[in-house]
């Protein structure tokens, strides 16, 4: 007998809620899990591997220095100073990290995306030009829409899991922000490095096509030094 269309229905329903249910970091099941260096482990696990409780230390939760303005002398004038798992082992299965953000005058954190986080940031000192970009519309004459904001000191915003987004600082000055971010390991695509940086490079034939660009200027773009900031 073949299932009907409302079967079918709530059978996707159901399968996008249980998805959507493990779409973050997993609740801890102990009061900490703090996490063993990669090489030490002999494991791969989705996160990283509990040091023994017993051998827990407060060091495993601590970290010092983002008093300290990060380097922002490189091509894009900013420099990220990040504070997840893979600096303080104890923020393992906890579901939050953060990080500090330096702008030079001008200085630009490029249009990218934190596949597991949401974002949120505040603004200690400078003007900020910030924002997102959202997803593609279901309607395909509709474009992906930008929201912006000028953030000045004690300003807050936030940026949605996955969407692109973006800080510009647009004043004369040095400016800083905090964020914190809802993944211990919030990871970052930027999308010009990822597009026209990656190794190996990516057909030449598919980025002039999805660009609607000549050739020699993809090639010009793939020739650059893509710089991480982070």
């Amino acid at each position: 007998m073949k299932m009907g269309a409302v079967s079918l229905i709530t059978i996707f329903i159901v399968s996008c809620l249980a998805t959507l249910a493990y779409a973050s970091d997993p609740s801890p099941l102990q009061d900490f899990c703090v996490a063993v260096k990669d090489a030490d482990a002999a494991v791969f696990v989705n996160g990283k591997v509990c040091k023994n409780p017993n051998m827990v230390v407060a060091e495993d939760f601590f970290l010092s220095g983002l008093n300290k303005p990060g380097n922002t002398s490189n091509p894009v004038g900013s420099r990220v100073t990040p504070a997840n798992v893979n600096q303080i082992p104890g923020l393992n299965t906890l579901g939050i990290s953060a990080v500090r953000i330096d702008y030079a005058p001008n200085g630009l954190n490029p249009p990218h995306t934190h596949p597991r986080a949401t974002e949120i940031l505040v603004v200690l000192e400078g003007t900020l030009y910030v924002g997102f970009v959202t997803s593609n519309p279901a309607d395909p004459t509709l474009k992906n829409k930008l929201f912006t904001k000028y953030l000045y000191p004690g300003d807050v915003f936030v940026f949605p899991e996955g969407l692109i987004h973006f800080q510009f600082n647009v004043g004369k000055t040095n400016a800083v922000a905090f964020a914190a971010l809802s993944s211990q390991n919030p990871g970052v695509i930027t999308i010009a490095n990822a597009v026209f940086g990656s190794d190996p490079t990516i057909n030449t034939a598919v980025l002039t096509k999805a660009f609607q660009v000549e050739k020699n200027v993809i090639d010009y773009l793939q020739a650059q030094f893509w710089w991480n900031i982070d």
